[in-house]
């Protein structure tokens, strides 16, 4: 069997519809899932399996506005006759704590080539203003997608065009439903973007880079802004587009106009987590990142223009995966790991002090 880069996404950790928080890993025959008690914790139940049998070691998790969790993913099953199926699947949980539905299959853009669809990247997914959109690398190094309108029904696998893309497509919605997708390729970072919540997503001009794979990341840092980062594939070290180009994008100004990439400072491994706070009442885009130490590493910068956030503060203990970021049902800056044993690590923004200064770590 064919097996993907296993890429550590950031965005698992969520809060529901009740404010509770729960956190998702992928696993051997499945997802695991830590869930609190109660909103704000600090209680949490778990670990518990959500048995999916040939499920890969690979996810990507979105959000409805409603609180609705998507989890995705590739599945891969031996046929009796010795050969392997893979397909994408994916489950919806409506309520925290609760069983999610039965896995579904959306098939593969290469349909019922099973060589074709071994080769599949990693998918990523986002919620627009219709419904859940899924979008892959496929066997030719392009990208793929498939779209639910507004009654649940899927359309087509849609060929989305694109060459040389790495492993780490990372695809993120606006509040108002507006999606926009990175993905890193040989020499380039590749944009789609919707123009408008529910409209069609289209390609936008390439930006020059030498990205590495499995490290993009894609996240809201304003009302209708979505700030893309990837690490360096020689150094490491974070970059976005300079705040300029994306303000002018915004705008519609010239799509000609040449993209211009930034550094964010600090160098690391994997994706960058992204979570857009008001801080000091101050709108702020908070960052965390598995330092070039394994510890986590955590910024703060002005929303909107990242490029200042050059002060990281590492803390905790070394862990395996991406970080991740979310706030809680108190509107308490939250900052989770998977420690190198396997547990989940939260930490939470202290109350008793300006800025963001983080409590301690709590091994669930």
């Amino acid at each position: 069997m064919a097996v993907r880069t296993a890429t550590p996404v950031t965005g698992w950790l969520l809060r529901g519809s009740d404010g509770r928080l729960t956190a998702y890993a992928p696993a051997e025959g499945g997802v695991v899932r830590w869930t609190e008690t109660r909103p704000g914790g600090p209680e949490w139940t778990g670990p518990e399996l959500l048995a999916v049998p040939g499920l890969e070691a690979c996810l990507s998790i979105a959000q409805s506005p409603q609180g609705y969790v998507y989890l995705v993913g590739v599945r891969q099953r031996e046929t009796e006759a010795g050969e392997v199926d893979t397909d994408i699947v994916y489950a919806t949980q409506f309520q925290p704590g609760r069983p999610p539905t039965n896995w579904r299959s959306i098939g593969s853009p290469h349909g019922p080539d099973r060589q074709r669809s071994a080769q599949l990247g990693v998918p990523t997914a986002a919620v627009d203003s219709t419904g859940l959109q899924v979008f892959v690398r496929n066997s030719g190094g392009g990208v793929c997608g498939r779209r639910q309108d507004a009654r649940g029904i899927w359309g087509p696998w849609t060929d989305m065009k694109g060459s040389h893309v790495l492993d780490g497509l990372t695809a993120s919605a606006t509040p108002s439903g507006r999606i926009e997708l990175l993905a890193p390729a040989s020499e380039f970072v590749l944009r789609w973007r919707q123009e408008q919540p529910g409209g069609p997503v289209r390609r936008v001009r390439n930006v020059p880079a030498k990205p590495g794979a499995c490290s993009a990341t894609a996240g809201v840092t304003g009302e209708d802004r979505i700030t893309h980062f990837w690490r360096d594939a020689v150094d490491g070290e974070l970059h976005t587009l300079a705040a300029e180009t994306a303000a002018a994008a915004e705008a519609g100004g010239d799509a000609d106009a040449e993209p211009a990439t930034a550094s964010v400072g600090g160098t690391g491994s994997g994706a960058v987590a992204v979570l857009h706070a008001v801080l000091d009442g101050h709108e702020c885009t908070v960052l965390a990142q598995r330092a070039a130490s394994g510890l986590p590493a955590v910024a703060v910068c002005p929303s909107g223009d990242e490029v200042l956030a050059a002060q990281w503060s590492e803390t905790g203990e070394e862990f395996a995966g991406a970080p991740a970021l979310a706030l809680d049902a108190a509107g308490r800056v939250t900052v989770a790991v998977l420690g190198m044993d396997g547990h989940l690590r939260v930490a939470r923004q202290r109350g008793d002090a300006a800025g963001l200064a983080l409590g301690a770590w709590e091994r669930v």
